[in-house]
């Protein structure tokens, strides 16, 4: 049976995520406590791991229920701030570690997600394994950490999420929500970088797209993908579900 494995999201954009056994779905159709903060620079512009590899050094915790969020930059000392109440202390903490005027903004309602008008991020148990076994160097942790999704299905063949986009694409239920694709994910350089210290594997743009190439699934429409730099699948949930909860161990069933 297909399932929902694991339920991931990143509290801070560009820094740990945190698994969850549930997470509502909010307003803006984004999960809760999903890219809730994230830093900004004096011209508006968001500090995350595409500006910066400093980001991976830094290893972050949150806890939901009291609110309180770690982090602590690789030198053994931890320091601990309650958010939001204390955003102003955490962003002049981050100000002084990455050596630029910062500010710690928060958005409960949608998140500082990349694609403000779309919705979680998905991809399957198979599909980390596969592109694990693509570089020696990698772990399926690891590429689950490098690529980031929100959901993870498991029992399902590796690249099932490439169906759901794509002329006549189906949709997807997890539970009682409703999921309708709407783009391949292209990535960045974040996945080339080891998530414990930022290290770059050599080549990773190149092996990732000759082996995305031949491992291609026939169920996927390849029109819908601009370029092999692909994936994860970028998903929408329509308003009437919003407000339900995702729960790991959900069934997951396709739907027209």
């Amino acid at each position: 049976m297909a399932r929902l494995e694991r339920l991931t999201v990143y509290p801070v954009k560009g820094l740990d995520g945190i698994d969850v056994n549930a997470a509502e779905l909010v307003d803006g159709g984004t999960l809760e406590h999903d890219r809730e903060f994230a830093l900004f620079d004096a011209e508006g512009d968001v500090l995350n791991g595409k500006r910066t590899d400093r980001v991976h050094r830094l290893r972050t915790a949150f806890d939901p229920e009291s609110a309180t969020f770690r982090v602590e930059p690789g030198d053994g000392e931890e320091h601990v701030f309650e958010l939001p109440s204390e955003r102003d202390a955490a962003g002049q903490w981050f100000s002084d570690y990455f050596d630029e005027a910062l500010t710690l903004e928060q958005d409960p309602s949608l998140g500082f997600v990349d694609r403000r008008e779309m919705g979680p991020s998905v991809i399957s148990t198979a599909t980390l394994e596969a592109v694990a076994s693509w570089f020696e160097e990698m772990t399926v942790d690891s590429a689950r950490r490098r690529l980031r999704a929100n959901v993870e299905v498991a029992g399902v063949p590796a690249f099932w999420e490439d169906r759901f986009v794509g002329d006549g694409a189906p949709s997807f239920e997890i539970g009682t929500v409703r999921f309708e694709g709407v783009t391949p994910c292209g990535r960045c350089i974040v996945p080339e970088r080891d998530p414990e210290t930022g290290e770059a594997l050599s080549a990773f743009r190149e092996r990732f797209v000759t082996r995305r190439e031949e491992t291609f699934p026939n169920w996927a429409d390849e029109n819908a993908f601009d370029h092999f730099y692909t994936m994860m699948l970028i998903a929408r949930v329509p308003e009437r579900d919003r407000g339900e909860q995702l729960r790991v161990g959900d069934e997951v069933r396709v739907v027209t």
